[in-house]
């Protein structure tokens, strides 16, 4: 009679069962293999010292990681998806992968203790670095793209709350929602897919009294010849004073307006033959409506646009607390309510100075205003491809630099497909930070030598296709130098 366990055996034997066991870890082998095309990105653009010749010294003595080095050091960990600061330790204890980095990765306590010596003047030199990085990329794009970026550039302003916890984060209070949280105000480029200045507010701070100033800063760091400056905020800016600051610079601008009696008072007169169908966007009309607050230039050719978008009742939110309730006119609410209407329009307000003399000028501008959605999607770029999502030091200065890395690490991304090619000049189809590093950094390989060179060796299939590609386009450009 045959045991049980000699059956087994057998079994095992005749399936092809092989006993698998852990041998001792391979210091060759990484798992963030595209951190190599971050150091290329670098070598080619020259980010490292760009930062350090924009922010100057930190520190009494030159020895030690600068303040570029943290800053893309703090990026590239940004870009392998490194959460929180001890995330700078992982990287640090990938052998071959700090091989492939632009710098060595320092530890989290060291990235911590130089963080905290950034000053204003050194934010500030963050900002005028990327205005130098954005002049460097410019001149390595195509020339049909580089016309595109110069023709016009549209700066997009708006802020993102991120909640930390702990009561003693450095200057983070309650938001409306109730959440312990900071305020990044960001100014963002959406043509070149680069945050051009940015603040850590506090989530109770407003910023409509420093938007002006947000918006010179951000104007600042575009490339010399740009043609036309256009500007794209939310209600949340709902201010005169960031519109007459527009006029006054000769900049085109388009401001969400703040429901309010005088708006819907004056959509309700508009002509029935005033409104046209909105481009791209199904059962919504557009229409120019005669509203202008008071305070708000009055002889400086501002306009209001009315959008409406046709609602079935069967369609209307439940939830009273329902945002898009909040759009539709009271008076066509209620009679919805009591059975009278099939259908309700939702409303929204535009003020801009920009021309919409005809139907087709009037739609266009909307269409334009509508894709301010650029911004959000850097904001959850930023939070779910970087690490904005977290912030994560008591002190507020570390975590301005920490939001710093992250929104310098989006802009990297979009860096890379500038210029090699991978987003095609339409920006649309830019690809996200998570998506890069899902197919373009966080590549297994392992790394040897031969002949004095560096050699990748990445698993069969096609995941190493998109590396290849950069690394391949990056190394044929020369190294662009300072100045």
């Amino acid at each position: 009679m045959v045991s049980v366990a000699a059956s087994s055996r057998g079994a095992s034997r005749r399936r092809g069962f092989r006993r698998v066991l852990i041998g001792p870890a391979d210091p060759r082998v990484t798992g963030h293999a595209g951190v190599a095309a971050v150091a290329e990105l670098d070598r080619v653009l020259g980010i490292g010292s760009a930062l350090d010749d924009a922010v100057g010294s930190i520190k009494t003595r030159r020895r030690g990681v600068s303040a570029g080095g943290l800053l893309l050091s703090m990026a590239s960990a940004h870009l392998t998806g490194a959460d929180f600061l001890v995330g700078m330790d992982h990287r640090r204890a990938d052998a071959a992968g700090q091989q492939l980095e632009p710098v060595p990765t320092p530890a989290s306590t060291t990235t911590a203790q130089v963080a905290k010596r950034f000053a204003a003047t050194h934010l500030a030199g963050i900002e005028n670095a990327i205005g130098m990085l954005n002049a460097r990329v410019l001149a390595l794009v195509s020339p049909r793209r580089r016309a595109q970026l110069l023709a016009a550039a549209t700066i997009d302003g708006d802020t993102t709350d991120v909640e930390v916890y702990g009561r003693d984060k450095q200057d983070a209070v309650y938001n409306y929602q109730g959440q312990r949280a900071y305020r990044p105000h960001i100014a963002f480029w959406a043509e070149g897919g680069v945050s051009l200045a940015a603040d850590l507010m506090k989530a109770d701070e407003d910023p409509r009294p420093v938007a002006a100033q947000l918006l010179d800063r951000a104007i600042a760091q575009l490339p010399p010849g740009v043609a036309k400056i256009r500007c794209r905020w939310d209600a949340g800016y709902f201010a005169a004073d960031l519109a007459k600051h527009c006029i006054d610079r000769g900049i085109e601008f388009a401001i969400g307006v703040k429901r309010n009696s005088a708006v819907v008072r004056a959509c309700r007169e508009a002509p029935t033959d005033g409104w046209h169908p909105a481009k791209d966007m199904p059962h919504t009309e557009v229409a120019v409506i005669d509203y202008l607050p008071g305070t708000w230039p009055q002889d400086a050719g501002v306009t209001c646009i009315a959008r409406r978008t046709r609602i079935p009742v069967e369609l209307m939110p439940t939830d009273p607390r329902a945002r898009k309730l909040r759009t539709i006119d009271k008076a066509q609410l209620a009679l919805a309510l009591e059975g009278k209407l099939d259908h309700v329009y939702g409303y929204s307000f535009i003020l801009t100075n920009l021309d919409v003399s005809t139907p087709a000028k009037l739609v266009e501008v909307e269409h334009w205003y509508r894709h301010r959605t650029d911004i959000e999607a850097l904001n959850k770029d930023a939070k779910h491809g970087a690490a904005l999502r977290h912030l994560p030091s008591g002190d507020r200065t570390v975590n301005t630099v920490w939001m710093w890395a992250a929104l310098l690490a989006c802009a990297m991304s979009n860096w890379i497909q500038e210029i090699t090619g991978i987003d095609d000049g339409r920006g649309r189809a830019r690809r996200t930070l998570a998506r890069i590093r899902r197919e373009l950094i966080n590549i297994p390989a392992r790394l040897t030598r031969s002949a004095r060179r560096f050699i990748l060796r990445p698993p069969p299939g096609t995941r190493a296709r998109l590396l290849n590609h950069v690394l391949t386009t990056l190394q044929a450009l020369p190294t662009i130098r300072a100045g």
